[in-house]
């Protein structure tokens, strides 16, 4: 496995880029550990298959380097980086059966045939595919296929690192559910570095320990699931992870109170912004909706089985909050934010709070 430095690297597919709307990737600098379990997460056209296929070989960038455990591999190719990478619809050979389609990477680097059967067997039994071994993949189905290829990821042991574009996006719901515990179960038994790109949130949340959310070329954070939820640091990780997402109001400071046209929002600090758009950011599950605080006028309420959203509106602006299953909207509906669930940012990013 690898320890993997993305130096100041930026890319553009045009052949004399001028300025930063012309990189598709804007200047990345991250280390991604060895042995962790990593997600690029962010919406379509962000980023983040460019970023893939850079630390794959499959693209070299524009500017920057990139190291793995301290080597310079920036010009070297996908083989010379010993990569494994997992694509978003299967590559294998349909006219070879499940066993010689894992076998092929490893007869290809000519390892001894002993070695080649104990590690394809051992790949089979993780991918729950021993019973089809002897079949032909032709006639395999689109989530059997897609085993077969993250196999192929899995099946050799010398990689510097697994990279994964998205590979469940063919995978019916529940088998996507059973593919990723899977992945995460032979991440903490192997410690694989694995990468893995994907616009689900979800998926993200739960395969990866830190998750690298990507907006219009660039890293806008990295965290834990928890702190891309509690703390997000740019608006846009607000509005992205969480469902509903983030409420987002506009606000003028005055100390430790933030005004909401004739509403005052008390704040758990005095926010540090001198300047710039200022805005109140908080989870809908911060938000309490009762007989006490801020008078909202209810537009909808959405039962979404384990709890209800409740849609209003707050001095002109859209807001909603999270309330239990068997909870009743106020005939008189007010809400109350909960401090320890503020956040503010001044230009859509997030500022510290003073005592």
């Amino acid at each position: 496995m690898a320890r993997i430095e993305v130096n100041h690297i930026r890319h553009s597919y045009l052949p004399n880029p001028q300025k930063d709307s012309d990189f598709a990737l804007k200047e990345v600098h991250h280390t991604f550990e060895d042995g962790g379990a990593y997600a690029l997460l962010g919406p379509s056209g962000c980023g983040k298959t460019t970023l893939l296929n850079i630390i794959s070989g499959l693209l070299h960038p524009s500017h920057g380097q990139l190291l793995f455990n301290g080597r310079d591999v920036t010009k070297l190719s996908t083989q010379e980086r010993n990569i494994a990478q997992v694509f978003q619809f299967p590559v294998i050979y349909d006219t070879m059966t499940v066993y010689d389609n894992l076998a092929f990477p490893l007869r290809n680097r000519r390892v001894p045939e002993t070695d080649v059967d104990r590690k394809v067997r051992e790949t089979l039994d993780m991918i729950d595919l021993t019973s089809l071994a002897k079949k032909k993949a032709r006639g395999l189905t689109a989530d059997q296929k897609q085993k077969i290829s993250l196999g192929r990821g899995l099946v050799r042991s010398d990689v510097n690192a697994i990279l994964f574009d998205e590979p469940l996006t063919v995978i019916d719901p529940h088998m996507k559910w059973v593919l990723r515990s899977q992945l995460k179960q032979l991440h903490r038994r192997f410690g694989y570095t694995m990468v893995y790109v994907t616009h689900d949130q979800t998926e993200a949340l739960t395969f990866a320990d830190r998750v690298v959310v990507m907006y219009d070329g660039e890293i806008v954070q990295i965290g834990t699931p928890a702190e891309l939820f509690e703390r997000p640091r740019h608006t846009f990780v607000g509005y992205f992870i969480g469902s509903p997402g983030m409420n987002v109001l506009p606000v003028a400071l005055e100390g430790r109170t933030a005004k909401l046209g004739a509403q005052r929002i008390e704040l758990p600090g005095v926010p540090k912004a001198d300047n710039g758009a200022v805005e109140l950011g908080i989870r809908p599950e911060y938000v309490g909706l009762g007989r006490e605080g801020m008078a909202v006028q209810v537009s909808k309420v959405e039962d979404v089985g384990r709890h209800k959203v409740v849609r209003a509106n707050l001095e002109g602006k859209e807001i909603a909050a999270v309330i239990g299953e068997d909870d009743e909207v106020p005939a008189d509906p007010k809400v109350r934010f909960d401090p320890a669930g503020i956040n503010i940012y001044a230009d859509s990013w997030r500022v510290e709070m003073g005592a």
